[in-house]
């Protein structure tokens, strides 16, 4: 049997939810919380299975709570806001239920709530990452030969091999693949450039890093830079400041 914990300031919001875990038979207790710091002490005392968290919330809001607990329970967001998707699901939750929903989508979340629950896969979470890092790391060069990616429920081992070249934007980085995917990968492009080995890669743009082999043409332009042509017919930027890379692409 499993015990569920509703987090939400609306009473009316915690009511409507707890009407509709209760008609689950593999539910045998309903904990209400109506903000974060509350939330937290229960979950300490009472340690429930499946967590449904509101976004915006007095104290600590959905999102800080979820940080705390998402490794601990299965979390299922419930909210009015769908800006919050993103960083939701990186901290891998089961679902992000969007207010108003129909009975339908939400019994469909639930479910998979309670198969992750059986799963227990996210008692591991934590431990799987640290060992994918162990066993990702390069003592001899210090330079990865896989990225992990982490995706909602999973976690992805991406060969470096296989990347062609990255585009960043913000705290992301758009890495695109010799097959003509591209992957969407929490990392800045800082980070990334240490990660890579400079003689495989170069950062030709504070927002590109391309491999060199790729590299089939260059083209100056009237504003001082280069445009650089790939095989794949991709073009990006060589920005001014980094024109003294030139030698190291022409190598």
């Amino acid at each position: 049997m499993l015990k569920v914990m509703i987090v939400d300031d609306e009473s009316l919001a915690r009511q409507s939810i707890r009407t509709l875990v209760a008609q689950d038979r593999d539910i045998n207790e309903i904990l209400e919380a109506s903000d974060g710091m509350q939330a937290l002490a229960m979950f300490e005392s009472k340690r429930p299975d499946i967590l449904f968290l509101d976004i915006q919330m007095p104290g600590l809001n959905g999102i800080q709570l979820a940080e705390k607990l998402a490794h601990r329970c299965v979390v299922i967001f419930v909210t009015a806001y769908n800006q919050y998707a993103i960083a939701a699901f990186e901290l891998n939750v089961v679902d992000y239920l969007l207010k108003p929903f129909d009975d339908e989508r939400f019994f469909h979340s639930l479910q998979r709530a309670k198969e992750r629950v059986r799963e227990n896969s996210f008692g591991d979470a934590q431990q799987v990452q640290r060992l994918f890092k162990h066993m990702l790391a390069e003592p001899d060069r210090g330079f990865k030969s896989r990225l992990i990616v982490k995706d909602p429920g999973r976690i992805r081992l991406l060969d470096v091999e296989d990347i062609v070249f990255i585009v960043g934007a913000g705290n992301y980085a758009e890495v695109h693949l010799k097959d003509g995917k591209s992957i969407l990968h929490r990392e800045t492009m800082g980070t990334l450039e240490k990660q890579l080995d400079p003689e495989v890669f170069v950062r030709i743009h504070r927002s590109s890093i391309v491999r060199k082999s790729n590299i089939c043409e260059l083209k100056s332009t009237d504003k001082g830079d280069y445009k650089v042509i790939l095989k794949c017919g991709h073009e990006l930027t060589l920005s001014r400041r980094n024109k003294h890379k030139l030698d190291s692409l022409l190598e």
